[in-house]
Protein backbone atom coordinates (compact mmCIF):
# COMPACT_ATOMS: atom_id res chain seq x y z
CA UNK A 1 0.00 0.00 0.00
CA UNK A 2 1.40 3.41 -1.04
CA UNK A 3 2.30 5.52 1.97
CA UNK A 4 -0.19 8.28 1.09
CA UNK A 5 -3.27 6.04 0.85
CA UNK A 6 -3.60 5.38 4.57
CA UNK A 7 -3.43 9.00 5.87
CA UNK A 8 -5.79 10.21 3.15
CA UNK A 9 -8.19 7.37 3.97
CA UNK A 10 -8.14 8.25 7.66
CA UNK A 11 -8.69 11.94 6.91
CA UNK A 12 -11.64 11.06 4.66
CA UNK A 13 -12.99 8.73 7.34
CA UNK A 14 -12.84 11.48 9.96
CA UNK A 15 -14.67 13.97 7.72
CA UNK A 16 -17.21 11.31 6.70
CA UNK A 17 -17.87 10.49 10.35
CA UNK A 18 -18.45 14.16 11.19
CA UNK A 19 -20.85 14.55 8.26
CA UNK A 20 -22.71 11.24 8.23
CA UNK A 21 -22.01 9.67 11.61
CA UNK A 22 -23.87 6.42 12.28
CA UNK A 23 -27.24 6.57 10.47
CA UNK A 24 -29.94 4.59 12.29
CA UNK A 25 -30.82 2.70 9.10
CA UNK A 26 -27.25 1.49 8.61
CA UNK A 27 -26.55 -2.05 9.90
CA UNK A 28 -23.52 -1.09 11.99
CA UNK A 29 -20.89 -3.86 12.28
CA UNK A 30 -20.64 -3.28 16.05
CA UNK A 31 -24.18 -4.69 16.32
CA UNK A 32 -23.00 -7.91 14.72
CA UNK A 33 -19.81 -7.95 16.77
CA UNK A 34 -22.06 -7.70 19.82
CA UNK A 35 -24.20 -10.58 18.60
CA UNK A 36 -21.06 -12.64 18.01
CA UNK A 37 -19.85 -11.93 21.55
CA UNK A 38 -23.26 -12.79 23.01
CA UNK A 39 -23.36 -16.03 21.03
CA UNK A 40 -19.88 -17.05 22.12
CA UNK A 41 -20.67 -16.15 25.73
CA UNK A 42 -23.82 -18.28 25.68
CA UNK A 43 -21.91 -21.16 24.08
CA UNK A 44 -19.13 -21.23 26.68
CA UNK A 45 -21.53 -20.81 29.60
CA UNK A 46 -23.43 -23.88 28.42
CA UNK A 47 -20.28 -25.91 27.82
CA UNK A 48 -18.32 -28.20 30.10
CA UNK A 49 -15.49 -25.68 30.14
CA UNK A 50 -17.49 -23.34 32.39
CA UNK A 51 -16.95 -25.31 35.61
CA UNK A 52 -14.38 -23.37 37.64
CA UNK A 53 -13.08 -19.84 38.07
CA UNK A 54 -9.90 -20.63 36.16
CA UNK A 55 -11.79 -22.20 33.26
CA UNK A 56 -14.25 -19.29 33.19
CA UNK A 57 -11.32 -16.90 32.78
CA UNK A 58 -9.96 -19.05 29.97
CA UNK A 59 -13.40 -18.96 28.34
CA UNK A 60 -13.18 -15.18 28.41
CA UNK A 61 -9.82 -15.35 26.65
CA UNK A 62 -11.28 -17.78 24.11
CA UNK A 63 -14.11 -15.35 23.37
CA UNK A 64 -11.58 -12.53 22.98
CA UNK A 65 -9.31 -14.42 20.58
CA UNK A 66 -12.24 -15.73 18.52
CA UNK A 67 -13.87 -12.30 18.21
CA UNK A 68 -10.62 -10.58 17.25
CA UNK A 69 -9.77 -13.21 14.61
CA UNK A 70 -13.24 -13.22 13.07
CA UNK A 71 -13.34 -9.41 12.99
CA UNK A 72 -9.89 -9.23 11.36
CA UNK A 73 -10.76 -11.87 8.74
CA UNK A 74 -14.06 -10.24 7.77
CA UNK A 75 -12.41 -6.79 7.58
CA UNK A 76 -9.66 -8.22 5.36
CA UNK A 77 -12.30 -9.76 3.12
CA UNK A 78 -14.14 -6.44 2.83
CA UNK A 79 -10.89 -4.65 2.00
CA UNK A 80 -10.16 -7.17 -0.76
CA UNK A 81 -13.52 -6.33 -2.38
CA UNK A 82 -12.43 -2.70 -2.74
CA UNK A 83 -8.90 -3.58 -3.93
CA UNK A 84 -9.49 -2.64 -7.56
CA UNK A 85 -7.63 0.65 -7.98
CA UNK A 86 -6.36 3.57 -5.91
CA UNK A 87 -9.75 5.30 -5.80
CA UNK A 88 -11.72 2.26 -4.63
CA UNK A 89 -9.01 1.40 -2.08
CA UNK A 90 -9.17 4.93 -0.68
CA UNK A 91 -12.96 4.85 -0.46
CA UNK A 92 -13.06 1.32 0.94
CA UNK A 93 -10.50 2.09 3.63
CA UNK A 94 -12.25 5.36 4.48
CA UNK A 95 -15.64 3.68 4.86
CA UNK A 96 -14.31 0.90 7.08
CA UNK A 97 -12.29 3.27 9.27
CA UNK A 98 -15.26 5.65 9.47
CA UNK A 99 -17.32 2.77 10.87
CA UNK A 100 -14.81 2.47 13.73
CA UNK A 101 -15.22 6.17 14.61
CA UNK A 102 -18.18 7.59 16.53
CA UNK A 103 -17.48 11.29 17.06
CA UNK A 104 -20.71 12.64 15.57
CA UNK A 105 -22.84 9.87 17.06
CA UNK A 106 -21.53 10.51 20.57
CA UNK A 107 -22.13 14.24 20.23
CA UNK A 108 -25.67 13.64 18.99
CA UNK A 109 -26.53 11.29 21.85
CA UNK A 110 -25.12 13.71 24.42
CA UNK A 111 -27.15 16.56 22.90
CA UNK A 112 -30.30 14.45 23.15
CA UNK A 113 -29.78 14.24 26.91
CA UNK A 114 -29.14 18.00 27.00
CA UNK A 115 -32.40 18.76 25.18
CA UNK A 116 -34.40 16.44 27.48
CA UNK A 117 -33.28 18.08 30.73
CA UNK A 118 -36.51 20.06 31.09
CA UNK A 119 -38.21 16.69 31.70
CA UNK A 120 -36.12 14.78 34.25
CA UNK A 121 -37.71 11.39 33.52
CA UNK A 122 -37.10 11.71 29.78
CA UNK A 123 -33.52 12.85 30.43
CA UNK A 124 -32.91 9.80 32.64
CA UNK A 125 -34.29 7.52 29.94
CA UNK A 126 -32.21 9.17 27.22
CA UNK A 127 -29.09 8.89 29.34
CA UNK A 128 -29.72 5.19 29.96
CA UNK A 129 -29.09 4.56 26.24
CA UNK A 130 -25.45 5.66 26.47
CA UNK A 131 -24.30 4.67 29.98
CA UNK A 132 -24.16 1.41 31.91
CA UNK A 133 -25.17 2.86 35.28
CA UNK A 134 -28.67 2.94 36.74
CA UNK A 135 -30.20 6.30 35.75
CA UNK A 136 -33.69 5.91 37.25
CA UNK A 137 -33.11 8.13 40.30
CA UNK A 138 -30.46 10.57 39.11
CA UNK A 139 -30.80 14.29 39.76
CA UNK A 140 -30.27 16.83 36.98
CA UNK A 141 -26.69 17.48 38.07
CA UNK A 142 -25.97 13.74 38.22
CA UNK A 143 -27.36 13.36 34.70
CA UNK A 144 -25.11 16.16 33.49
CA UNK A 145 -22.12 14.60 35.25
CA UNK A 146 -22.79 11.20 33.69
CA UNK A 147 -23.11 12.74 30.23
CA UNK A 148 -19.89 14.75 30.52
CA UNK A 149 -18.06 11.66 31.83
CA UNK A 150 -19.36 9.60 28.91
CA UNK A 151 -18.24 12.19 26.37
CA UNK A 152 -14.80 12.35 27.98
CA UNK A 153 -14.30 8.60 28.18
CA UNK A 154 -15.72 7.84 24.75
CA UNK A 155 -13.60 10.48 23.05
CA UNK A 156 -10.84 7.93 23.62
CA UNK A 157 -12.89 4.84 22.77
CA UNK A 158 -14.80 6.39 19.89
CA UNK A 159 -12.21 8.52 18.13
CA UNK A 160 -8.65 8.78 19.42
CA UNK A 161 -7.96 5.06 19.91
CA UNK A 162 -9.48 3.72 16.65
CA UNK A 163 -7.81 6.58 14.78
CA UNK A 164 -4.42 5.75 16.29
CA UNK A 165 -4.77 2.07 15.47
CA UNK A 166 -5.85 2.95 11.94
CA UNK A 167 -2.55 4.79 11.46
CA UNK A 168 -0.68 1.78 12.87
CA UNK A 169 -2.50 -1.07 11.15
CA UNK A 170 -5.08 0.36 8.77
CA UNK A 171 -8.76 -0.61 8.71
CA UNK A 172 -8.11 -4.09 10.11
CA UNK A 173 -6.54 -2.86 13.33
CA UNK A 174 -9.09 -0.08 13.77
CA UNK A 175 -11.92 -2.65 13.56
CA UNK A 176 -10.04 -5.06 15.83
CA UNK A 177 -9.86 -2.26 18.38
CA UNK A 178 -13.61 -1.76 18.03
CA UNK A 179 -14.15 -5.44 18.74
CA UNK A 180 -11.84 -5.29 21.79
CA UNK A 181 -13.70 -2.26 23.13
CA UNK A 182 -17.10 -3.87 22.52
CA UNK A 183 -16.05 -6.97 24.45
CA UNK A 184 -15.04 -4.85 27.41
CA UNK A 185 -18.35 -2.96 27.36
CA UNK A 186 -20.28 -6.24 27.33
CA UNK A 187 -18.17 -8.50 29.54
CA UNK A 188 -15.78 -6.30 31.52
CA UNK A 189 -17.87 -5.85 34.67
CA UNK A 190 -16.64 -6.75 38.14
CA UNK A 191 -19.84 -8.35 39.38
CA UNK A 192 -20.64 -11.98 40.08
CA UNK A 193 -21.80 -12.73 36.54
CA UNK A 194 -18.78 -11.30 34.70
CA UNK A 195 -15.91 -11.17 37.19
CA UNK A 196 -14.22 -14.25 35.73
CA UNK A 197 -15.32 -14.44 32.12
CA UNK A 198 -14.72 -10.71 31.70
CA UNK A 199 -11.26 -10.61 33.26
CA UNK A 200 -9.21 -10.98 30.06
CA UNK A 201 -11.48 -8.76 27.91
CA UNK A 202 -11.20 -6.01 30.55
CA UNK A 203 -7.42 -6.32 30.94
CA UNK A 204 -6.79 -6.41 27.20
CA UNK A 205 -9.04 -3.40 26.63
CA UNK A 206 -7.00 -1.53 29.26
CA UNK A 207 -3.82 -2.44 27.38
CA UNK A 208 -5.24 -1.29 24.04
CA UNK A 209 -6.35 2.01 25.59
CA UNK A 210 -3.16 2.66 27.57
CA UNK A 211 -1.51 4.99 25.05
CA UNK A 212 -4.67 6.60 23.57
CA UNK A 213 -5.96 7.53 27.05
CA UNK A 214 -2.72 9.30 27.94
CA UNK A 215 -2.55 10.90 24.52
CA UNK A 216 -6.07 12.29 25.08
CA UNK A 217 -4.69 14.44 27.90
CA UNK A 218 -2.47 16.23 25.38
CA UNK A 219 -5.30 16.60 22.87
CA UNK A 220 -7.78 17.93 25.43
CA UNK A 221 -5.21 20.36 26.81
CA UNK A 222 -4.50 21.80 23.36
CA UNK A 223 -8.23 21.90 22.58
CA UNK A 224 -8.87 23.73 25.86
CA UNK A 225 -6.28 26.34 24.92
CA UNK A 226 -7.82 27.09 21.52
CA UNK A 227 -11.41 27.02 22.80
CA UNK A 228 -10.69 29.37 25.70
CA UNK A 229 -11.11 26.94 28.56
CA UNK A 230 -8.63 26.48 31.42
CA UNK A 231 -5.92 24.58 29.55
CA UNK A 232 -3.45 24.67 32.43
CA UNK A 233 -5.93 23.05 34.82
CA UNK A 234 -6.90 20.60 32.09
CA UNK A 235 -3.38 19.21 32.07
CA UNK A 236 -2.76 19.55 35.82
CA UNK A 237 -5.99 17.80 36.88
CA UNK A 238 -5.50 15.12 34.22
CA UNK A 239 -2.12 14.29 35.76
CA UNK A 240 -3.10 14.82 39.40
CA UNK A 241 -6.25 12.69 39.34
CA UNK A 242 -5.10 10.10 36.81
CA UNK A 243 -5.47 7.30 39.38
CA UNK A 244 -8.89 8.39 40.64
CA UNK A 245 -10.82 5.77 38.71
CA UNK A 246 -11.37 2.02 38.77
CA UNK A 247 -9.97 1.96 35.24
CA UNK A 248 -6.26 2.76 34.76
CA UNK A 249 -7.16 4.87 31.71
CA UNK A 250 -10.47 6.73 32.10
CA UNK A 251 -9.31 9.39 34.57
CA UNK A 252 -6.94 10.99 32.04
CA UNK A 253 -9.69 12.19 29.70
CA UNK A 254 -12.20 12.82 32.49
CA UNK A 255 -9.61 14.77 34.47
CA UNK A 256 -8.70 16.83 31.41
CA UNK A 257 -12.30 17.88 30.82
CA UNK A 258 -12.98 18.40 34.54
CA UNK A 259 -9.97 20.69 34.78
CA UNK A 260 -10.84 22.56 31.60
CA UNK A 261 -14.38 23.27 32.81
CA UNK A 262 -13.56 23.73 36.50
CA UNK A 263 -15.97 21.03 37.68
CA UNK A 264 -15.84 17.77 39.59
CA UNK A 265 -16.64 14.39 38.06
CA UNK A 266 -16.68 10.87 39.51
CA UNK A 267 -18.41 9.62 42.62
CA UNK A 268 -20.76 6.76 43.50
CA UNK A 269 -22.90 5.12 40.79
CA UNK A 270 -25.29 2.15 40.61
CA UNK A 271 -24.49 -0.70 38.20
CA UNK A 272 -26.82 -3.71 37.93
CA UNK A 273 -28.29 -2.90 41.32
CA UNK A 274 -24.89 -2.68 43.01
CA UNK A 275 -23.42 0.54 44.41
CA UNK A 276 -19.99 1.22 42.95
CA UNK A 277 -17.85 3.92 44.56
CA UNK A 278 -15.55 5.94 42.34
CA UNK A 279 -13.14 8.62 43.59
CA UNK A 280 -13.88 12.17 42.53
CA UNK A 281 -11.98 13.78 39.65
CA UNK A 282 -11.33 17.53 39.50
CA UNK A 283 -12.10 20.36 41.89
CA UNK A 284 -15.65 21.46 42.65
CA UNK A 285 -15.12 25.12 41.83
CA UNK A 286 -18.77 25.33 40.82
CA UNK A 287 -21.78 23.10 40.27
CA UNK A 288 -22.22 21.31 36.97
CA UNK A 289 -24.54 23.16 34.58
CA UNK A 290 -26.42 22.12 31.47
CA UNK A 291 -24.05 23.99 29.16
CA UNK A 292 -21.20 21.80 30.39
CA UNK A 293 -22.59 19.06 28.14
CA UNK A 294 -22.23 21.34 25.11
CA UNK A 295 -18.76 22.40 26.26
CA UNK A 296 -17.67 18.78 26.58
CA UNK A 297 -18.88 18.08 23.04
CA UNK A 298 -16.89 21.05 21.72
CA UNK A 299 -13.81 19.77 23.53
CA UNK A 300 -14.35 16.28 22.12
CA UNK A 301 -14.63 17.52 18.54
CA UNK A 302 -11.57 19.77 18.75
CA UNK A 303 -9.49 17.19 20.63
CA UNK A 304 -10.35 14.64 17.93
CA UNK A 305 -9.15 17.04 15.23
CA UNK A 306 -5.97 17.78 17.18
CA UNK A 307 -5.34 14.04 17.53
CA UNK A 308 -5.74 13.53 13.79
CA UNK A 309 -3.24 16.28 13.05
CA UNK A 310 -0.67 14.99 15.54
CA UNK A 311 -1.02 11.39 14.34
CA UNK A 312 -0.58 12.59 10.77
CA UNK A 313 2.61 14.47 11.68
CA UNK A 314 4.00 11.43 13.51
CA UNK A 315 3.09 9.20 10.56
CA UNK A 316 4.83 11.48 8.04
CA UNK A 317 7.94 11.74 10.22
CA UNK A 318 8.06 7.95 10.37
CA UNK A 319 7.73 7.70 6.56
CA UNK A 320 10.51 10.25 6.05
CA UNK A 321 12.80 8.41 8.46
CA UNK A 322 12.17 5.16 6.62
CA UNK A 323 13.17 6.79 3.35
CA UNK A 324 16.46 8.21 4.67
Amino acid sequence: MSFYILPISIGLAFVLDLIVGDPYWFPHPVIYIGKLISGLEKAVRNSRLFTSEKKQKLCGLLIWVSTVLITAIITYFLMSIFARNVVTILLGNAIIICISLSTKCLGQEAKKVYHKLDNIDEARLQLSYIVGRDTSNLSEEEIIRATVETVAENTVDGTIAPMMYAFIGGPILSMVYKAVNTMDSMLGYKNERFINIGMFPAILDDIFNFIPARFSLVSFTIASFFLGYNWKKSFIIGIRDRKNHNSPNCAFSEGAIAGALGVQLGGTNIYFGEEVYKPTIGDRNRNLEREDIISSIKLMNFASLISLMIFLIIYMIFIVLRCI
